[in-house]
């Protein structure tokens, strides 16, 4: 065939195709940008694209608590933030020629096709951002094919809305690195526990390289993939001089070194805490018909909070610009809490080493009783009530009620043993064949405690516990538990007799006494030292001895009415019957609340609400919300002075001397002791001239308790925790807390002078 017979119709058909293609592709192009073809974002939307910004929870050393977040842990950096190591690394590796394109590189796109992606690919980060932003995932090629154009129309639109540091920014901030890292700042915690100014070459490389495919190179399942993706990184960016061959030899042969955490709510620092926070900043308006008849009073609590504490709720109180609400997981808030890093640790820490040194001693007691984990005390009959109250608590009961089960049937499988794992402090969580029915006995065997310190004049919180484990016992007994308190009460009934001008030297018979309530009933409590019966005491010496018989004596001269009032006025919000056992403590009251009601003694008579956090920021950095320490004046200065001298002397020789003698502390320090009836509460509060703590230790249920008074009582019990605290507290230097300090208490003041 003659060649020129085909020739002129080729060059026709390939000049049309060629025109026609072009054509084509213009006439896409523009359908696109008309909005006519496919979704172009508006321009409002490509302004200020929608993403979804953790909030963080900041400690008052700066360091994060945590974040609080729905679908995406994400948390925006700014450019200056960057290392300049992570910007040539991403550039040398994914777009060289990012400064010269305006969106698309035609270039780059052509030399991908012709050497079918060999060369790599086309895509500019611009249109890579473009692609994370608005296209969704394609189902197959020819919508992935579909998709191209569009995101080429959203890459210049973008390019002429931003520079291209601002689009550098955008990308690595939106760029998914798997297990919850998404955006830089947090794939730079997750996987190096660092941040992004700090990553080093290297790190900052393995990172990038992630940016191809974060499941193929994933660090921590294929890392070998992941150490030869590093290297390929940074042999472009040896490749175009951003490092020389021997910076890039040197790192290529260092191992991958990670310090991988997991995002998990449950863990990190201060889980509890941060439950907590979350909990208060996201509140509805409490409403009457919402709360059941038996939870009145906890009706009365939150609406107290709604109307008087502007953290409570903040989030349906305050509105954004736009008139929406603030969003804690998506809107990007920086929260500033008192919180601090070190102390929080140290809290936890002592809590840790405390509970499971007494966990030990509870399970070795155990081992000798029919009705474990319950005490002897209770009957089969109180045990069955608590166990059947607890499994109709349980999803399981209400998934099979729900289905249409009976009770006896249900109660069946709860006693079927079946192959389940169950939490212990020696080996986390084990494999084991147990009934549902004895897994709900095991879990009620771990004993439970809540432990909160703070600043007696600023109100700033400095350590908030609320249980051993969050991940396995998330029930808050720091504020949401409320626990009887037993003679941690008493101080509030000896400083109503102090205010009313008594003194600590004065002395009374060490006798029992027998009282009449309001009923006509009599009442005569126990008392533990009946070898000093009849000797004449001091008011000091029955508060240090935690003697019950002085109390009685003082609730004699006053009424149940005038202790109820001066409680409240301490800041107790539950229920207070006028009872004149109420001087025994036999009233359910809140760690929280009662570490609030001690601030009084150190802060010469003034008591400071707690303040859990100090600003929060939206996430521009605009303040949107500040928070302040609220006082009240409770007492005089002259009575705070006899509380310290008395609750000093528990310390130095009464019950709390443990604090001396076992751990070695010498800082000026009052405090106070309690355990409630069967030993069911252990109680410690204790205070140095710049900090107060208090703790709590129990069981689930008060019929779970040590049955012995050694280790059941609150200086056992409850004491080590806030002695093991106030150890490492005083250790650190960078914290500034030291033994010399003292109380601010006048050289007038003589404790003796009512008495002369």
């Amino acid at each position: 065939m003659n060649w020129k017979s085909w020739y002129k119709p080729f060059l026709i058909w390939f000049w049309s195709l060629f025109v026609g293609g072009i054509t084509v592709a213009f006439l896409v192009i523009w359908l696109i940008t008309e909005g006519a073809l496919g979704y172009l974002p508006p321009l409002e939307e490509l302004q200020n694209p929608k993403n979804s910004f953790a909030s963080e929870i900041i400690s008052s050393d700066m360091q994060s608590l945590g974040r609080y977040y729905r679908y995406e842990n994400r948390i925006g950096v700014q450019y200056t933030d960057l290392s300049p190591d992570l910007i040539n690394a991403l550039i040398a590796t994914e777009d060289v020629r990012f400064y010269d394109h305006t969106g698309v590189d035609f270039k780059s796109m052509f030399r991908a096709i012709l050497k079918l992606g060999r060369a790599g690919g086309g895509s500019t980060l611009t249109q890579q951002l473009a692609k994370q932003l608005w296209s969704p995932r394609a189902n197959n090629i020819f919508e992935r094919a579909m998709q191209k154009p569009i995101e080429w129309v959203i890459a210049t639109k973008l390019e002429r809305l931003y520079s291209k540091d601002e689009i550098l920014l955008m990308y690595l901030n939106q760029f998914d690195f798997l297990y919850n890292a998404v955006g830089i700042q947090s794939a730079a915690q997750v996987y190096f526990s660092t941040t992004p100014k700090d990553l080093k070459m290297e790190e900052a490389a393995m990172l990038v390289g992630m940016c191809k495919n974060p499941s193929l190179y994933n660090p921590v399942r294929h890392p070998e993939r992941a150490t030869g993706r590093r290297n390929t990184v940074l042999g472009q960016m040896e490749k175009y001089g951003y490092i020389d061959e021997a910076v890039r030899d040197s790192l290529a042969a260092l191992p991958l070194e990670l310090h991988y955490r997991s995002v998990d709510h449950k863990q990190g620092i201060a889980p509890y805490f941060r439950e907590y926070l979350r909990v208060v900043l996201t509140a509805k308006e409490p409403k009457e018909s919402d709360y059941s008849e038996w939870n009145q009073q906890q009706y009365r609590l939150d609406r107290w909070q709604w109307e008087n504490n502007p953290l409570y709720g903040f989030c349906e109180k305050n509105k954004k610009p736009d008139g929406t609400k603030y969003d804690i997981y998506q809107d990007g808030l920086k929260i500033y809490t008192t919180i601090d890093s070190r102390m929080q640790r140290y809290a936890e820490e002592a809590v840790s080493e405390h509970m499971q040194a007494q966990q030990k001693s509870f399970f070795k007691e155990l081992k000798r009783k029919k009705n474990a984990p319950f005490s002897r005390s209770l009957t089969q009959e109180e045990v069955d009530g608590i166990m059947n109250r607890s499994i109709r608590q349980t999803d399981r009961y209400r998934n099979m009620k729900r289905e249409g089960y009976s009770h006896d049937s249900i109660m069946a499988a709860f006693k079927t043993p079946r192959e389940m794992q169950i939490f212990t402090y020696d080996s986390g969580m084990i494999d084991t064949v147990m009934s549902p029915y004895d897994s709900i006995k095991w879990q009620k065997s771990y004993l439970r405690c809540g432990f909160m310190s703070m600043d007696p004049h600023t109100g700033h919180v400095k350590a908030y516990v609320g249980g051993p484990n969050f991940a396995h016992f998330q029930y808050d007994m720091t504020t949401k538990g409320r626990r009887q308190v037993g003679s941690t009460v008493k101080p509030y009934l000896y400083t109503l007799a102090m205010d009313e001008g008594m003194w600590p030297c004065e002395k009374t018979v060490n006798e029992p006494i027998t009282l009449i309530d309001a009923n006509g009933i009599e009442w005569t409590p126990r008392d533990t030292h009946d070898k000093y019966r009849g000797d004449t005491v001091t008011l000091t010496w029955g508060l240090m001895n935690s003697s019950n018989w002085i109390s009685a004596y003082l609730m004699s001269l006053f009424t149940p009415e005038q202790l109820v009032k001066i409680m409240q006025s301490f800041g107790i919000q539950g229920q207070l019957d006028p009872v004149v056992s109420l001087c025994l403590g036999p009233c359910e009251v809140s760690v929280e609340e009662m570490v609030d009601a001690y601030t009084t003694f150190a802060n010469k008579g003034i008591r400071t609400e707690p303040l859990y956090v100090t600003r929060i920021e939206d996430s521009n950095g605009n303040v949107i919300g500040s928070f302040t320490p609220r006082t009240h004046e409770i007492i005089s200065e002259t009575t705070a002075y006899k509380m310290i001298y008395m609750l000093r002397a528990v310390v130095d020789r009464g019950t709390g001397v443990r604090m001396r003698y076992r751990y070695g502390l010498t800082v000026p320090m009052g405090g106070k002791t309690g355990t409630t009836n069967n030993n069911s509460d252990g109680w410690f509060m204790c205070f140095t001239p710049s900090l107060v703590s208090g703790t709590w230790v129990g069981g689930e249920d008060r019929g779970i308790h040590f049955d012995g008074m050694a280790e059941g009582q609150g200086a056992s019990m409850a004491l080590p925790i806030c002695g093991l605290y106030m150890q490492k507290v005083l250790a650190d230097p960078d914290l500034g807390y030291s033994s010399e300090e003292q109380f601010d208490v006048p050289a007038w003041f003589d404790p003796n002078e009512g008495c002369k």
